[in-house]
């Protein structure tokens, strides 16, 4: 699965997927597609897939592997045991959800370069509703990219909007009087920053 393959048609462009909820019954039909990257993924034959497994099949539009935290975000959001690991279910959903952000991804990486520079992360996030300053987005890319390409990858992009996701539904949660402002003690915002991070 690299950056410009399998794209979803069925994806919706700004859509943030959830975790998904209970296992599938054990008569649920997998993919063919799924079915075969998994066999490829799965390189211990254990029928479980971790971090570092979808790491090394994961490559982003610079040529470089998915960054841990990226991997470990993505089986983390469909590892429904708690075990670090998915199964051939889990990862169908995963790989959909992937091939979903790879879509929204390319839709703003016009130029085909495989990153996207501030001004498309701009535009992703104002299409998704979000109006960030420039200095925000400036913030953004840089925590994305210490190397200082001044670019995003798909990897950090999918990071990036599931961050930004699961901050939005804390604050909105917080947010009784929903005028955009919550006043929030210590530990609820550490809980809230922990929990937010995987």
């Amino acid at each position: 699965m690299s950056y410009g393959q399998g794209y979803n048609p069925y994806a919706q462009p700004g859509g943030y997927a959830p975790p998904p909820g209970a296992f599938p019954p054990q008569n649920a039909q997998v993919s063919p597609q799924a079915q075969q990257w998994f066999a490829m993924v799965d390189r211990d034959r254990s029928g479980k897939i971790n971090a570092s497994e979808l790491q090394a099949a994961l490559v982003n539009g610079r040529g470089d592997h998915f960054s841990d935290n990226a991997c470990k975000l993505m089986i983390s959001m469909f590892d429904n045991d708690a075990s670090g690991t998915i199964d051939v279910y889990e990862f169908e959903k995963l790989y959909n959800y992937i091939n979903q952000w790879l879509q929204v991804f390319k839709t703003y990486d016009q130029d085909s370069s495989g990153h996207i520079e501030e001004q498309e992360l701009t535009q992703a996030f104002t299409q998704m509703g979000f109006r960030f300053s420039p200095d925000f987005i400036n913030f953004l890319v840089k925590k994305s990219d210490p190397q200082a390409h001044k670019e995003v990858s798909v990897d950090q992009f999918i990071v990036l909007c599931v961050q930004v996701q699961r901050f939005t539904e804390a604050f909105r949660q917080r947010d009784t009087q929903q005028n955009g402002t919550i006043t929030i003690g210590f530990e609820d915002f550490l809980t809230v920053a922990i929990g937010c991070s995987y």
